[in-house]
């Protein structure tokens, strides 16, 4: 009698606990969900299952990708995100739930602000911050920009994959500097609603200490976010207020340690008011500037 579903997870389970990897069980039940088709349920219903030769074969390399340190979503292909299933491979970060108090903040100031219009994401990377903005309020003209060919290619698929490409530009920009300006009055083509963003923020001498799924796997170019972790939002709070309608508003994520810092460099750009949000661990994770 061949290996049954139980035996099979149990035995992934034991590989990658021998690994280190955090939540071996529920990864071994989803690399055994994704080789065989199956859903949770099936999982449950019929414990004593057994399945085909090549599927177990398939089964036993994931759990192997798995034990080596390949982020889990990157071997599935996909992250939810904001209720939505997004796309994900090594072009691009995985977007991570803190980042959700991002995308939940900004619908909510745009579903209040009267005649909102446009936005503008900086730093897109897979487009799970603008894609899940256009789910939730389809009417606006959203603008999302990174300097990566490669991660812009994985945000159109996303916007091609939840319906909402119409509703979405997706421009190859060094933060401000591809956007466009209006030649004849020396500055920004178009002006937003809200300026959202999740820009690289981890210390450059702090990646080496991040846990191997991400500096083995994740883009660093999307992490690393200079000496002291703030080389981004210098440059963006430099910039973004001429890029901003009146009373609009710019939102960003931020490490849970910078809000001091990061609140100062707005300040001092000549933002009037600066708050910090916490995300639901508790940490400072969301700095808005009007």
């Amino acid at each position: 009698m061949g290996l049954t579903l139980k035996n099979l997870i149990s035995s992934g389970e034991n590989a990658l606990a021998w690994a280190g990897v955090e939540n071996a069980r529920l990864d071994a039940e989803t690399l055994l969900c994704f080789a065989a088709g199956f859903e949770r349920q099936d999982i449950f219903m019929d414990p004593g299952r057994g399945i085909d030769d090549a599927c177990r074969e398939n089964y036993f390399n994931l759990i192997n990708r798995r034990a080596a340190g390949e982020p889990l979503q990157y071997i599935t292909g996909e992250q939810y995100f904001f209720g939505h299933r997004f796309l994900v491979d090594a072009r691009v970060l995985i977007p991570r739930p803190e980042t959700e108090c991002l995308v939940e903040r900004a619908v909510g100031y745009l579903q209040a602000r009267e005649g909102a219009k446009r936005v503008l994401d900086l730093c897109t990377g897979s487009g799970a911050i603008a894609v899940s903005i256009s789910k939730a309020c389809p009417y606006l003209e959203i603008s999302a920009s990174d300097i990566s060919e490669q991660a812009l290619a994985v945000a159109e698929e996303n916007a091609q994959r939840l319906g909402v490409t119409g509703n979405i530009k997706f421009i190859k920009s060094d933060l401000f500097n591809g956007l466009g300006c209006d030649p004849l009055h020396d500055g920004p083509r178009e002006k937003y609603d809200l300026i959202v963003t999740n820009p690289p923020y981890i210390r450059t001498d702090e990646l080496h200490s991040l846990q191997r799924e991400i500096r083995g796997h994740e883009p660093l170019s999307a992490l690393d976010g200079g000496a002291d972790g703030l080389a981004f939002y210098r440059r963006i709070a430099a910039e973004a207020r001429a890029w901003l309608c009146a009373g609009g508003c710019l939102m960003a994520e931020i490490g849970y340690d910078q809000a001091r810092d990061a609140s100062v460099i707005f300040k001092t750009a000549g933002f009037q008011t600066v708050e910090i949000f916490q995300d639901l661990a508790g940490y400072d994770r969301i700095l808005t500037a009007l």
